[in-house]
């Protein structure tokens, strides 16, 4: 599977402005591929005022997702501010070619900057099966808490969308590597760069890591669409040759 990631800076709190800048960079991309990766909040940055962005699973940014993916026939995922029954959350978005959509909405809510103030929490761990691929779906801070992401699923991708800020870089660079090895899963994080609203840098720093914690994409702090291929059926093959997930324990998640 060819998985593109786009490493982008972001207009605070403008979904029309991030919208335009995203479509013409994806729009104008050459070479083909299976899934598109956007950044958490990629219509607005990291803000703490959901009531300014929120938009509805059948707002403008929805239907923006479904034509372009329909348009391009791929998968398109990010998280946005998303209102419902009263509530925000931090959701991320699984837009399919068909117009079909799964999300899951963020579990680990960043305290340090009150975003378990604004935002409602999720309860459930996502699993998306797409082309074959069974993809779980993780949210920046979520990186922190390796129980939640274990691969009791036997899935084959673990998807990680980030505003993750240049003061605390060293960590996201080490614990995307350690998901990978741990679970035996090719693990990709995508994360903004650029400056917010509250003079936070964002150095970027996308990564795609294979099932064994090798790196086979380091965007650094480029601008732009990086494009990777994932072979499963290696996956596999060092899967059953080790045998390391099979050795796992047991728990209950509260």
């Amino acid at each position: 599977m060819k998985i593109a990631l786009f490493q982008t800076k972001l207009a605070w709190e403008n979904p029309q402005v991030n919208r335009k800048f995203i479509e013409e960079y994806f729009l104008n991309e050459e070479e083909s591929f299976d899934l598109f990766v956007l950044p958490e909040m990629f219509t607005s940055g990291f803000t703490m005022s959901p009531s300014v962005v929120a938009e509805t699973m059948e707002g403008e940014t929805m239907t923006w997702l479904k034509e372009l993916a329909k348009r391009k026939n791929c998968a398109i995922t990010g998280s946005l501010v998303i209102k419902e029954n009263e509530n925000y959350y931090n959701r991320m978005v699984f837009v399919f070619p068909s117009g079909e959509v799964q999300f899951y909405n963020k579990r680990h809510l960043f305290t340090l900057a009150g975003e378990d103030k604004v935002y409602k929490r999720g309860t459930e761990k996502v699993i998306v099966n797409y082309n074959n691929w069974k993809i779980c779906l993780q949210i920046c801070y979520d990186l922190r808490f390796p129980v939640f992401a274990r691969n009791v699923e036997n899935y084959d991708l673990l998807l990680y969308v980030a505003n993750w800020p240049k003061p605390r870089i060293n960590a996201w660079d080490a614990l995307l590597k350690a998901r990978a090895i741990e679970n035996m899963c090719y693990t990709i994080g995508v994360n903004r760069i650029g400056e917010d609203a509250n003079h936070l840098e964002y150095p970027g720093h996308s990564h795609a890591t294979d099932y064994l914690g090798k790196t086979i994409a380091d965007c650094k702090e480029e601008l732009g669409i990086f494009i990777v291929e994932l072979d499963k059926l290696a996956q596999n093959e060092t899967r059953a040759k080790l045998n390391f997930l099979n050795d796992q324990d047991y728990f209950a998640i509260l």
